[in-house]
């Protein structure tokens, strides 16, 4: 099937910044391996050449520009992007995906089912700029879903919310009508909550799928990579790899949007700098002192806003030590060059 740039993705706001270097070609990004890079264009897919021979630099979904030998010339300005703070114990970012209109934000009708983990990927939605859609898979294995749905709810007023059963045909032309044709979406969540099957059924496609342990619903990885595909109405899906540990990376506007009840509350503290503990006139005790907000939502604020600020610090000191390394590097070799020319 032929594809056009628009069906791909492709907008007047990358069209613009296309009218810069018309003798390019724009590929998007459809896979990011450690080693290689893969391009989509109405051509069809393309491996592609990272001028400095590294793909971490890339996301799924990226827009990029490419000469005639295939080698990328510059990365288009993103709409949306979707990173976290790496996992183990190095200061980096990781980025997960770029350019999505809908995050599918995966839970299970099942012990997997956490307050906590969906206000973490609720910030990482707000925070990238995409429209957040929570979707609770195994419906059917549940004797009333609309539990889990009315606690999924109540974290905002407006949240879109989706019970599902990722084998039932009418259930998937449900969450896929959240992202049509020429739209972008991904799946994130984490593992063992049905993100392959409802892939699968988005998709066509056949992945395997593994097992849960029945003690705690928690499942093995089953996608190991992120990669785009074309969804059966036409739009299209980044899966991403089960994630047990999201770490917040320079979120703090997305935060304060999922949290907003406390932002708002903060704006009638007595003092500008509030810390919501002791201070006389905190509007936010008062409010759990009327039983109109839950202590426990305060505390998963005050540790997601200190995991943030500490992950966005801790990565902007690495950045700013690469940067003067870097500077330095080229110092020294400017100066041999220098002595080499006497």
């Amino acid at each position: 099937m032929l594809l056009s740039f628009p069906d791909l993705g492709w907008s007047s706001h990358f069209a613009a910044q296309h009218t810069a270097d018309p003798s390019l070609l724009p590929y998007r990004i459809s896979a990011v391996h450690r080693d290689r890079l893969i391009g989509l264009s109405p051509e069809g897919e393309s491996p592609l050449l990272s001028l400095d021979q590294s793909t971490g630099a890339y996301a799924v979904g990226d827009w990029v520009l490419v000469d005639e030998n295939k080698r990328i010339r510059r990365v288009l300005d993103r709409r949306s992007l979707l990173q976290r703070r790496a996992a183990g114990a190095g200061a980096a970012a990781q980025l997960i995906a770029a350019n999505v209109d809908v995050l599918f934000i995966v839970s299970s009708c099942n012990a997997d089912f956490n307050m906590p983990r969906l206000e973490r990927y609720l910030a990482l939605a707000h925070q990238a700029g995409c429209y957040p859609v929570v979707v609770l898979t195994k419906s059917d294995m549940c004797d009333d879903p609309s539990l889990y749905v009315d606690q999924a709810q109540s974290l905002a007023p407006f949240l879109t919310v989706l019970a599902v059963n990722a084998l039932d045909h009418g259930d998937l032309e449900q969450v896929l009508s959240w992202c049509p044709k020429g739209q972008t979406s991904a799946l994130i969540g984490s593992s063992g909550v049905g993100k392959t099957t409802l892939a699968n059924g988005m998709t066509g496609q056949d992945q395997a799928t593994a097992g849960i342990r029945e003690d705690d619903a928690r499942g093995r990885h089953t996608t190991t990579s992120r990669a785009l595909h074309r969804m059966r109405n036409g739009g299209w899906l980044i899966d991403t790899p089960g994630m047990r540990a999201l770490r917040l990376l320079d979120a703090q506007e997305g935060l304060d949007e999922v949290f907003s009840d406390i932002s708002d509350l903060s704006l009638n503290c007595r003092f500008s700098d509030c810390q919501h503990e002791t201070e006389p006139g905190c509007a936010v005790q008062a409010a759990i002192d009327a039983g109109t907000l839950d202590p426990a939502r305060l505390d998963r604020w005050r540790k997601l806003r200190r995991e943030d600020q500490h992950n966005s610090a801790s990565v902007a000191q690495a950045r700013a030590r690469d940067k003067a390394f870097g500077k330095m590097v080229r110092s020294v070799m400017h100066e041999k060059k220098s002595r080499k020319g006497l």
